[in-house]
């Protein structure tokens, strides 16, 4: 069990639920939390967490009878084509997994359980870490270096389009805008704020959505690799050297056992206050323009 959110969180091992070798816990396993159907939680321990993925329906297919082992609903819901078919991914039915009966009544017992700070203290006597000692980053990566954006800055990670639409005279810190889910979303190069070299556009890198300002903003990076829970012992101030460094990353998370330094950025300093005001400009000339055009259309 774990503390989150000052509840109990039963954990469980997806490996010995699947009937898979177990192995010894590193600082690579994640814990997904589910939500169940009688408002309970569980939270389930895998050996990592590599993307989040947003794929249409159209690409989900039903797991062959064969597979199911005969039963009308297992614990995969469907096999996901991913790269024309290349990359298959099994869907799993967070329902058909906690079917079990022992499951649920453990979960509706640690949920119902009072007094969470007793059990934090009997933690910290015990050496253990609690969710309250950590603290959670995506990381991504630029060139040769490693980042990390709190988990809670990261509104969505989303695939970088084939082309970005280009907008005259926008500043050359904005490399265009994307369509998301019917919403301007203006779109900036990591590479280009931390100056570094460009590189071709492949399907490693992401666009990392965060608020600033008020104003939502896409980020290019290479690749997203893993969200990580870091001890805040392991975190320290960075050296300064320059205010806008000391501004974006005033941290860095060294993990020794890992041999890893990874940088911390703020991300409420990712852009100048001019910036967010061209930004907005940006994204409004852009909804506009996307007005007059279907207009257009539909007078045609």
């Amino acid at each position: 069990m774990v503390t989150l959110r000052n509840r109990l969180l039963p954990l469980v091992s997806l490996r010995e639920m699947f009937g898979l070798p177990a192995v010894a816990l590193d600082d690579r396993n994640k814990i997904v939390v589910v939500p169940l159907p009688d408002q309970t939680s569980v939270g389930i321990v895998m050996d990592t967490v590599k993307e989040v993925l947003r794929v249409s329906r159209s690409m989900l297919d039903p797991v062959p009878s064969l597979m199911r082992g005969g039963k009308a609903h297992g614990e995969i819901l469907g096999i996901c084509r991913l790269n024309g078919g290349k990359r298959l991914v099994s869907v799993l039915s967070a329902e058909a997994l906690f079917e079990n009966e022992v499951v649920r009544c453990a979960a509706a017992n640690v949920d119902s359980e009072g007094n969470v700070e007793d059990v934090m203290a009997a933690d910290q006597v015990g050496g253990a870490i609690t969710l309250a000692e950590e603290e959670q980053f995506v990381v991504f990566r630029l060139a040769d270096e490693e980042y990390g954006a709190p988990i809670d800055s990261v509104q969505e990670i989303v695939r970088v389009p084939d082309t970005l639409t280009r907008l005259p005279k926008a500043p050359s810190f904005i490399k265009g805008v994307v369509n998301l889910r019917g919403a301007v979303l203006p779109v900036v190069d990591q590479r280009t704020r931390f100056d570094l070299d460009d590189i071709e556009r492949n399907d490693r890198q992401r666009i990392m959505v965060f608020t600033i300002e008020g104003v939502r903003t896409g980020f290019i990076v290479d690749s997203v690799s893993e969200v990580l829970k870091i001890p805040r012992n392991a975190i320290g101030p960075t050296p300064v050297l320059s205010e806008e460094q000391a501004r974006i990353i005033s941290r860095v998370a060294n993990l020794e056992k890992q041999k890893r330094m990874i940088l911390l950025i703020d991300t409420d300093h990712l852009l100048e206050k001019h910036e967010i005001t061209t930004l907005e400009e940006t994204s409004g000339g852009a909804r506009q323009r996307a007005a007059v055009g279907e207009l257009s259309s539909a007078n045609a």
